[in-house]
């Protein structure tokens, strides 16, 4: 269908160029660019991995950042001797300008992030490390017609330019499930940070829950790394625990409570959310016979066993208390869906960030260049 001329107006002033951009990337062959900035390029789908295993398990492997941390040091050990070698000593003095501002800045708010983690993951902050030794000054790939990155930013600091990038995007997403929950009818208080998660869907889930009991709430909820170390430590799994209230009796504990993991998606026994204790929900039924199953869950000292678990485990299960645990059992026994972070980490925004980095440039720079102000 032909469009109307409007929108083929619109199409041509605001799609057109990417078209050209992609058709050139694909059919141009670059024409220059310096070693350091070609073996920059090998972060591209070093981190796009990790992006992928960030997306999966939540889990990104320590074995990435070392080779890049080396080859970062090497390129700096090129790009700075290159530049020494430069008359009058300006480029050298620019060079390292632009190295201490990226290290320092970006680098050292990486380490800040690990240290206080402040809602980032560790991979987070040792990807912000990588980055400021890796890409500290911009890159430039000359191609037939046109240089990448189209538009680089007035501070030559590209790891800057990846950061904020990352930010910009992340902005984004919140406006885009505000409007995916409002065409699907759920409305909520936190429809602009969650969205609604069938309960069985939750074994293989990210996040934590925002609500409780109580209704809908922006912090403190459970965290579902901490559900699944859980379910892994007693041997049962999620549907055993909804369809048995039995089990909200600590007497059913195990004697011997299995490895809890770290509750990662990939962890554990091949039901994902249970462990290797292969007790049905009958048999937890019959152990509790004894013990009363129709009492409430309040007249335990200890429902479901969430002090036992907390004392037990090496750790805090993600800063978890046994009345979190307990309160949010009770709702996921209750409850066919609830409303649950959808846990898009940072990281994979950093890996988007950097991608159009290489490509685009300084999407700042670029909107603000739109608007007149730059």
């Amino acid at each position: 269908m032909a469009l109307s001329p409007t929108l083929s107006a619109v199409y041509a002033s605001a799609l057109g160029p990417l078209d050209s951009l992609a058709l050139a990337l694909v059919s141009t062959p670059l024409a220059d660019a310096s070693v350091p900035d070609l073996l920059r390029l090998l972060a591209l789908p070093v981190f796009a991995y990790g992006a992928y295993r960030d997306i999966e398990t939540r889990r990104v492997p320590d074995a990435l950042w070392p080779p890049l941390l080396l080859l970062g040091v090497a390129c700096l050990a090129w790009e700075g001797w290159t530049a020494y070698s430069q008359p009058y000593g300006f480029a050298f003095r620019q060079f390292v300008l632009v190295t201490a501002v990226s290290v320092l800045l970006v680098g050292g708010l990486g380490a800040l992030f690990y240290y206080v983690p402040a809602g980032f993951g560790g991979a987070d902050a040792k990807a912000l490390v990588t980055i400021g030794v890796l890409l500290p000054s911009y890159p430039t790939y000359y191609f037939d017609g046109f240089v990448l990155p189209l538009v680089p930013a007035n501070v030559r600091v590209f790891s800057l330019t990846v950061l904020t990038n990352a930010l910009l995007l992340g902005m984004a997403y919140p406006l885009y499930l505000l409007g995916a929950n409002a065409v699907r009818g759920d409305v909520a208080s936190v429809m602009a940070v969650g969205k609604r998660v069938p309960v069985p869907e939750l074994v293989t889930a990210h996040g934590s829950l925002l609500e409780d009991a109580a209704g809908t709430r922006l912090t403190g909820g459970l965290d579902l790394d901490a559900l699944r170390m859980y379910c892994r430590w007693r041997g049962v799994t999620l549907a055993e625990l909804r369809a048995n209230p039995a089990l909200r009796d600590p007497a059913t504990l195990p004697a011997e409570p299995n490895d809890p993991t770290d509750g990662a998606v990939h962890r554990g026994d091949a039901r994902t959310d249970g462990g290797g204790d292969e007790r049905g929900a009958d048999d937890e039924r019959t152990e509790s016979d004894a013990a009363g199953e129709e009492r409430a869950g309040d007249e335990y000292d200890d429902a479901w066993g969430a002090a036992a678990f907390i004392e037990d485990i090496e750790g805090t299960a993600y800063g978890t208390s046994p009345a979190t645990l307990r309160e949010s059992l009770d709702l996921l026994a209750e409850r066919e869906s609830v409303w649950v972070t959808p846990g898009t980490p940072f990281f994979v925004t950093l890996v988007l960030g950097m991608a159009l980095a290489f490509v685009y440039g300084d999407l700042l720079f670029g909107v603000l260049g739109v608007a007149g102000l730059v």
